[in-house]
């Protein structure tokens, strides 16, 4: 039973890990930055992976991908890892890694609707439901009605953010990355073993992070995270759970079940990251934004039913 349903076991494992990797993230990203969390995370994650593969692999890098592999794979590094996690990293920083997964719901949904334009794959009228109860799960929870008292002392209700709109956007230009960067890893893998692709993923990561570091001239404070042990255990855990097993689970799961299956289990993270935002950020939720967060789910595993 378990082989005939490993890749959806292997979704369930990555919302587990990517639940406890944004709470690491979050933690250490608001200390040291996105910029400086992005960087050392994919440092670990390169060597986590690298000696993962030298033992079953033999090989730390994995030369024995072809060109097609190499190169498709490091576009979707460079657009999920570079692009989506540099924006989803600092929207954890503004409103913080509970909301922030609550928007990346958001990711099969247009992980799908790219699939629409660019290879005119069918979506059906359920699709176009579930994508809109995704996102009035996603509105209800970060608009809010509030009072206002205008000049005759009436009061009366608006309609707020109640978080501030440059998270947000951040946070949807990560999903839109990481949905990208998911589709473009399932046309590069091919049969290719996920954690050898995560690893070259990884390297264009490392790259292009490195040549950000050094047009911003920063390499001076991450050098000085490197003493504070307290946010490397973070970013330890972060990379250990995300880019290592995370990200590589993501990748065995699409290769043995379909994207939309693996997308809508990986999708639950906005309900398990509700315990721990409460226990770790002592976040105070309402019944409207745990009632969001589960019309949100339900939007995106109506839209794969």
């Amino acid at each position: 039973m378990f082989q005939s349903h490993i890749g959806e076991y292997a979704a369930l494992l990555t919302a587990v890990f990517w639940t406890i990797t944004a709470v690491a993230f979050e933690s250490a990203g608001k200390k040291v930055g996105s910029l400086s969390t992005n960087l050392i995370r994919l440092f670990l994650a390169f060597i986590f992976i690298g000696i993962y593969c030298s033992i079953t692999r033999g090989s730390f890098i994995p030369f024995d991908a072809n060109t097609h592999q190499w190169v498709w794979l490091s576009l979707s590094g460079f657009v999920g890892f570079v692009i989506g996690d540099l924006l989803l990293f600092e929207a954890y920083v503004i409103i913080g890694s509970r909301v922030s997964m609550l928007i990346m719901s958001l990711t099969p949904p247009i992980t799908a609707f790219i699939g629409w334009i660019v290879m005119d794959e069918v979506l059906t009228k359920q699709n176009f439901l579930g994508m809109f109860l995704t996102i009035l799960g996603i509105m209800i929870v970060v608009f809010d009605r509030k009072s206002t008292n205008d000049s005759s002392k009436k009061s009366k209700k608006s309609v707020k953010l109640s978080y501030p709109i440059v998270g947000i956007l951040l946070a949807f230009g990560g999903a839109v990355g990481q949905g990208s960067g998911l589709v473009l890893s399932k046309y590069g893998m091919q049969d290719f073993d996920p954690f050898a692709a995560t690893q070259i993923r990884v390297i264009t990561g490392l790259v292009g992070f490195a040549l950000l570091f050094i047009i911003l001239g920063r390499w001076k404070k991450v050098f000085t995270v490197f003493k504070d042990k307290e946010v490397m255990t973070s970013l330890g855990i972060g990379a250990f759970f995300g880019p290592f097993l995370g990200v590589s689970f993501s990748l065995l799961s699409v290769k043995h079940t379909t994207t939309g299956i693996a997308s809508t289990i990986m999708s639950i993270v906005p309900v398990l990251i509700i315990p721990p935002a409460i226990i770790f950020f002592k976040e105070k939720l309402n019944m409207k934004e745990v009632i969001g967060s589960l019309i949100a789910v339900g939007g995106v595993v109506m839209f794969f039913m």
